[in-house]
């Protein structure tokens, strides 16, 4: 596609660039770029940037991780690493995985000390989140890095779906794996629930800001890291009652036909798909996969403002339907009863 080495064309050049930056896979993809020759000298310029910021980047990530982990074990408090920092360790060359911020599952019981503990270890952090129960997770910046304290690890909108998910989560994260994370051993979620979670972070993210490519590396390398451990008929349960099998399929084909993920070690995996996780693959290229913009200002009156809200959140589960049909039935229905729901709830006017 990209031609010879000697024939390196400008547009297309470009277009490599831009890609990977824009889904966080330069520091992954450029190396190898870069062992070829008479790549344009400004191509090459930024791809050496890109990498060595990668790395400084995971240099200065690391500190941060040992000084925070080390204050959550003082305060005694159990805690798990999620996505980013855990994701890398699955690479050839973790310092190449790009991750900006440090993802601490600690749980509800244990989340107002842990918010504690972080703001006494980083005094001096950015703090612009509220300490609340009923968010996902709360968070500081501290010396340009962004930590994240969770108290669940994904959001879900339906009742049944989050009290589901809130045994899965917590047999994964009270049956975590011990890694070697830049320098401190740590705790990761167990692998069967951790491939549930990648894969589910990465959906949320398709069906609200959108996502990236870097995110279906990290999950068809933890399928590869983990080939023949996972527990095949507890994701199949997991999936199952999250409504989420069809999703996973679209994961699958995308793994194994675009990331080089062996067929064997992709679970459930179906070819019928095929049509479908091309349009997500593509439409995530070309920055498609974003939830529809809501350019109406939003009504006045309680009622009339909430109707308007659930009019934008139904037009987005029909275009998450072009993807997986079973899934967006799933969420519109989920849509109702949470907007059933939130109709007689107190009206909280700042979200």
């Amino acid at each position: 596609m990209w031609g010879t080495p000697a024939t390196w064309p400008v547009e297309q050049t470009d277009t490599l660039l831009r890609l990977n930056l824009q889904q966080g896979t330069g520091a992954l993809v450029f190396p190898a770029v870069l062992a070829q020759e008479d790549i344009p000298l400004y191509a090459r310029a930024q791809m050496k940037g890109v990498c060595m910021n990668t790395i400084q980047q995971h240099v200065h990530l690391g500190h941060m991780l040992r000084v925070a982990w080390s204050a959550m074990e003082k305060a005694d408090i159990q805690v798990v690493l999620m996505k980013g920092a855990g994701l890398a360790v699955f690479y050839p060359e973790p310092q190449m995985r790009q991750w900006g911020d440090i993802d601490l599952y600690v749980g509800a019981q244990q989340y107002h000390p842990a918010c504690a503990a972080m703001r006494a270890t980083f005094p001096d952090a950015l703090k612009f989140d509220e300490e609340l129960d009923h968010y996902k997770h709360y968070n500081l910046i501290a010396d340009g890095i962004s930590i994240e304290i969770h108290r669940v690890t994904v959001s879900l909108s339906h009742p049944l779906d989050e009290r589901r998910y809130a045994r899965f989560e917590q047999y994964g994260m009270s049956h975590g794996e011990r890694k070697v994370i830049s320098g401190v051993e740590v705790t990761i979620p167990e692998p069967t629930f951790n491939a549930l979670l990648i894969m589910l972070h990465s959906w949320e993210h398709m069906t609200t800001k959108g996502a990236s490519v870097r995110q279906l590396c990290d999950f068809t390398l933890l399928m590869h890291h983990y080939a023949g451990q996972l527990d095949a008929p507890r994701l199949k349960q997991y999936l199952r009652a999250l409504h989420l099998m069809d999703v996973w399929r679209l994961f699958m084909w995308i793994a194994v036909n675009q990331l080089g993920l062996p067929k064997d070690e992709a679970l459930f995996y179906t070819d019928s798909v095929e049509d479908r996780a091309q349009r997500l693959l593509t439409d995530l290229l070309t920055g498609k996969m974003v939830a529809p913009e809501d350019t109406k200002p939003a009504p006045k009156g309680r009622l009339a403002r909430k109707w308007h809200t659930m009019q934008v959140r139904m037009a987005n589960a029909r275009r998450m339907a072009m993807y997986s049909p079973s899934y967006g039935r799933h969420m519109a229905a989920s849509i109702w009863l949470s907007g059933l729901g939130r109709l007689f709830a107190k009206d909280r006017h700042w979200e």
